[in-house]
């Protein structure tokens, strides 16, 4: 069997196969720039803070 120009050994056309990992990548960044955009980065590390005191002080009960 003759291979196809732009085709690998298997039969898997290489332009195809980056056009659809373009396509991929480009709706990637657009969810990451989404849900960055809504997050309050000071409003996690508060939680985060009570979260580790609440941690820290259920721990110190248990003993």
């Amino acid at each position: 069997m003759a291979k196809q120009p732009n085709q690998t050994q298997a039969g898997t056309n290489a332009q195809q196969v980056q056009k659809q990992n373009q396509q991929s990548a480009g709706a990637q960044k657009q969810f990451g720039t989404e849900f960055a955009s809504e997050t309050n980065a000071q409003e996690v590390r508060q939680q985060n803070a009570q979260s580790q005191a609440k941690k820290s002080q259920n721990s110190g009960q248990q003993r």
